[in-house]
């Protein structure tokens, strides 16, 4: 199956033509996540690689960052179930999550340095308890993949419902972009999850894989390809080009060059704007949207050395 291909059309057809309204909505609309399962898309972590994988959320996120950051929260899950070692659970799992039926998106406090989110074994299963600050997509993911600090410092990672009970509260976050993600701030109080909805237990490292990063990244890449797209030929032409090569390499500069990402996406952004004038500064144009999905990829995920080198580069160097 061909996924760039039709995730570029979908950008360009569907999602582009869209993103003002999305933008503006409460919720991003179903249909256009429909629209992505319909095309195979919420299957590419089963078998397709990485470089395949980034190039498609780069191209959607060209097309519109909200949808794309939904959709792309349920790819870990598939990837986990795929590749993993619970056959009984990817029994279970797998094809619907693949087909986009089930939709899930992601809690990842208990992978953090610094956990908020931590379960405890109990008989035949798991409880849960803490926050998860971010979890994004509520009203539209039918699960979250919960990642939880075990009390001997292993992560062990859940499939949990994503339905609101005395157990599991959320707060809707109000964000500045992307707020159609519908983003919550999810508490759990001794959340019960049965050992069969386990999809990993592995030592806390407290580091971040490269391949982690790249998919990160390449949510900046689609928005600064959609400016260049906007701008026409321009230098940035040639960094977009040069920085996705760079990324590629997965090498050990990764973490610089996830936050060279997000500048190019804010400069290539702010060269829009600049090219808009004051029409730009009105909802109806979409080098405002732009702008503001850039600087959400600015602050994005970033861990420390990333942050570090982004601060550099903006002639703000952390304090010793």
């Amino acid at each position: 199956m061909d996924y760039l291909a039709a995730a570029r059309r979908l950008a360009d057809e569907v999602l582009f033509p869209a993103a003002l309204s999305t933008d503006a909505a409460d919720v991003v609309p179903r249909d256009l996540l429909d629209q992505l399962a319909t095309a195979g898309l919420y299957g590419i972590a089963v078998d397709a690689d990485l470089t395949t994988t980034c190039a498609v959320v780069e191209a959607l996120a060209s097309g519109c960052l909200t949808t794309t950051f939904v959709w792309v929260q349920h790819l870990g899950l598939v990837r986990s179930l795929a590749v993993g070692s619970v056959p009984d659970v990817a029994a279970r799992w797998l094809a619907p999550l693949a087909a986009g039926d089930i939709r899930a998106g992601v809690g990842l406090a208990g992978a953090l340095p610094q956990p908020t989110l931590h379960a405890r074994s109990d008989e035949d299963g798991w409880l849960v308890d803490g926050v998860s600050p971010f979890v994004s997509g509520w009203g539209r993911i039918d699960v979250i993949h919960l990642a939880a600090r075990t009390p001997d410092d292993q992560i062990v990672w859940l499939i949990a419902d994503a339905a609101e009970g005395p157990a599991l509260r959320v707060e809707r976050l109000r964000l500045a972009a992307l707020n159609a993600t519908a983003t919550v701030r999810m508490t759990c109080t001794g959340l019960r999850v049965s050992g069969d909805r386990v999809t990993g237990l592995h030592p806390a490292s407290g580091g971040v894989a490269p391949e982690a990063l790249r998919l990160h990244a390449a949510l900046a890449l689609g928005v600064t390809s959609r400016c260049c797209w906007l701008l026409g030929p321009t230098s940035l032409d040639r960094e977009l080009a040069e920085l996705r090569a760079e990324l590629d390499r997965l090498g050990p500069g990764i973490q610089e060059a996830r936050a060279a990402a997000g500048e190019l996406a804010m400069r290539a952004a702010a060269a829009l704007l600049g090219r808009r004038g004051g029409q730009a500064l009105l909802r109806s144009d979409h080098a405002q949207r732009l702008m503001r999905e850039a600087m959400f990829t600015l602050g994005y995920a970033l861990r420390p050395a990333a942050r570090s080198s982004l601060l550099t580069r903006l002639g703000a160097p952390e304090l010793a």
